[in-house]
Order: C-alpha cells, then structure tokens, then sequence
C-alpha cells in the first residue's frame, strides 16, 4: 500500500514499507526498547526481529495525509513500560511527521515480550 500526495509540481508516492522500515529504525532508538517482535498468530510464539527486519513488527495504516501505526516490541527488563511506551510514541510521531510531512493520527503499542539485557 502506498500514499499519493499531490503538489503543485507533481506527486509524492510514499510506500507503507519505507514508512514502517524507518519508524522501526527511530523505535529501537529509544530507551528501553529491545527489538521489534515478530507474533507467530500458528504457535503463538513471540520472536525479537533483527535490525535488518525493523519493518515486520510494524503495521501501517495510511489514508489521505494521515497514518496510523502499531508497534509489536520487546522492551528491557526492569524499565516503565509506560515510560517507553510514551517516550516512544513522541519520538516516533515527531521524526515521521518531519519525514513524511504527514499527520500521524494514531500510535498503538503492543508489548509483546520483555528481555535481560547484559
């Protein structure tokens, strides 16, 4: 899926999957945040995506100038999830919407699994 954006020079066609690949790349930035989760709806299994996959635990959702997302993360054992959870949606909807030049209207979380870190 992608979005068409029409300017007075032409269009803009921004991909879902762009989109998803570089909100993961600011997630994992973030304190506290593990990895992207990848949910195995079969076995019900949770696995921590590498940096090379930062767009599969991410869904996409884009209708005229405006997108929704959902996070599928793991985060650090021992830290707020709630503190995450917010540190992460404020420095995701700032870069995309400087990115994108779109509205982010929704940001949904969904911790999925909780890891050690060394």
């Amino acid at each position: 899926m992608s979005v068409r954006m029409n300017k007075k020079l032409g269009a803009i066609v921004i991909d879902s999957n762009v989109i998803a690949t570089y909100a993961g790349s600011v997630a994992v930035e973030c304190f506290g945040i593990v990895g992207m989760a990848s949910v195995s709806m079969k076995d019900g299994l949770v696995k921590l995506l590498g940096r090379e996959h930062l767009g599969h635990g991410i869904a996409v959702r884009m209708n005229e100038n405006r997108i929704e997302l959902d996070f599928h993360v793991i985060v650090s054992y021992g830290v707020s999830i709630s503190a995450v959870a917010e540190n992460l949606v404020n420095n995701v909807q700032y870069k995309l919407e400087a990115f994108t030049g779109m509205e982010i209207e929704k940001i949904t979380v969904f911790v999925e699994g909780v890891r050690v870190i060394d």
